[in-house]
């Protein structure tokens, strides 16, 4: 399922299950929901909104732009912490909790990572988690876990003890971080995937046995999963065991191609393709790998794709998607199956309709064995679909193949 919806040059996004955060190229902060009607306009700067973050209640927004700007406040209140810097700002996440926390604490990152809380006098102090690596480009806050990327790796910080606790080297660095940036994901609060270049690493934050620790962190990170893909990486999404993954295609003449939304199934050493997608959007030939993004939104299993003059939605198909799927593809068979199984559970579909139009598609081809043990089964005990398909094969001249089965129809009707 798909809709497009345009706005100027899109830049950054964010969402909750109600509502979505749009910047743009030009400075403008605009909230959406979900069908795409404009609720609420912020200017914010005259130059690109770098980075959207939402809390988890959606009632604060925090928002930094290309010159230096970062804003951070409540939707409904607008009182909160407006800064400027001399440096870009590419990145802002508010601690998932902000609304309900009584220090407010959020992170930026541009040639450093910075945290910012409240004290008790109601007054910001920060604190220096990171710099000396080159620009911040990417942040994820989860429950007690920020994790970031810059031009070296990927870091996680455990905040509930104040430790940094990892370092994942980045792969393929031939490639350039500004024009191949790091995708990362949370796909609960110990698990992160990491998606730089064409490499996908899936980390799983662990606990230090207590004999271990002396002067190491608590915690540690074990990569579980290390695998290369075939085209670039320019999002990714979790998606129960599986994970939703946006690429940037070049074919061997250099030539962009559409950007592919591809379903894969994480192996240790690899991964299995579950599905692929060609997605059109708006002047794809001209986009590059970091034009692209991929936000979901965990409670309804959406999926947003965004390029810089559109917003894909992809969701999830169900069982009557797939049952569209085989009648389309003439897999009359597993379409019946399907149903039969998942019968409480399809709304557009009935399974003995499913099962007369495999019926009309064996004697279509003439196989009339097929078609005629199959009406045992499908028709059931309704004497007015019988009758019509005894006049059917007396028609094209093959009742006796039907006359056994009918006769023991009518045997079991009479008992």
């Amino acid at each position: 399922y798909f809709w497009l919806f345009y706005l100027g040059r899109l830049q950054g996004l964010c969402l909750t299950c109600s509502f979505l955060a749009l910047g743009t190229h030009f400075g403008k902060v605009f909230l959406l929901d979900i069908q795409g009607n404009i609720t609420q306009k912020f200017e914010i700067s005259s130059v690109k909104i770098n980075q959207i973050s939402l809390d988890e209640s959606g009632e604060h927004v925090g928002i930094c732009s290309e010159d230096g700007k970062v804003q951070v406040f409540g939707l409904y209140t607008r009182e909160g912490f407006h800064e400027n810097f001399d440096c870009p700002i590419k990145v802002v996440a508010l601690h998932p909790q902000f609304t309900k926390s009584n220090y407010k604490q959020f992170v930026t990152g541009g040639n450093k990572l910075l945290l910012y809380e409240r004290n008790w006098l109601n007054r910001w102090k920060t604190c220096v988690l990171h710099e000396g690596e080159g620009t911040i480009t990417n942040i994820q806050w989860r429950a007690n876990l920020i994790a970031w990327a810059n031009n070296v790796g990927v870091k996680i910080y455990d905040f509930s003890t104040k430790q940094r606790i990892t370092n994942v080297l980045r792969d393929n660095v031939s490639l350039r971080p500004d024009m191949y940036p790091c995708s990362l994901c949370w796909k609960d609060n110990t698990t992160l995937i990491v998606g730089w270049g064409t490499s996908i690493k899936i980390c799983v934050v662990k606990e230090r046995n207590a004999t271990e620790m002396r002067d190491l962190p608590s915690r540690y990170v074990e990569i579980v999963s290390a695998f290369e893909t075939e085209f670039f990486i320019s999002g990714l999404a979790p998606l129960a065991d599986q994970l939703v993954t946006l690429f940037f295609v070049k074919d061997h003449m250099d030539f962009r191609a559409r950007p592919r939304l591809d379903i894969i199934q994480p192996l240790a050493e690899n991964c299995e393709e579950i599905s692929s997608d060609a997605l059109t959007v708006r002047n794809y030939q001209d986009n590059e790998c970091r034009d692209y993004r991929l936000e979901h939104s965990e409670g309804e299993s959406l999926f947003y794709i965004i390029s810089p003059k559109d917003i894909v939605v992809a969701k999830e198909r169900d069982q009557d998607d797939h049952i569209d799927w085989l009648l389309e593809k003439e897999k009359y068979e597993e379409a019946l199956m399907a149903a039969e199984i998942s019968f409480k559970n399809i709304k557009r579909h009935d399974v003995q309709k499913i099962g007369m139009e495999y019926i009309n598609h064996l004697v279509k081809k003439g196989d009339y064995d097929i078609a005629a043990r199959k009406c045992q089964k499908v028709l059931g005990k309704n004497m007015e679909l019988w009758e019509n398909e005894v006049y059917r094969f007396k028609t094209i001249g093959h009742t006796l193949i039907l006359s056994e089965i009918l006769e023991y129809k009518m045997l079991f009707f009479n008992h």
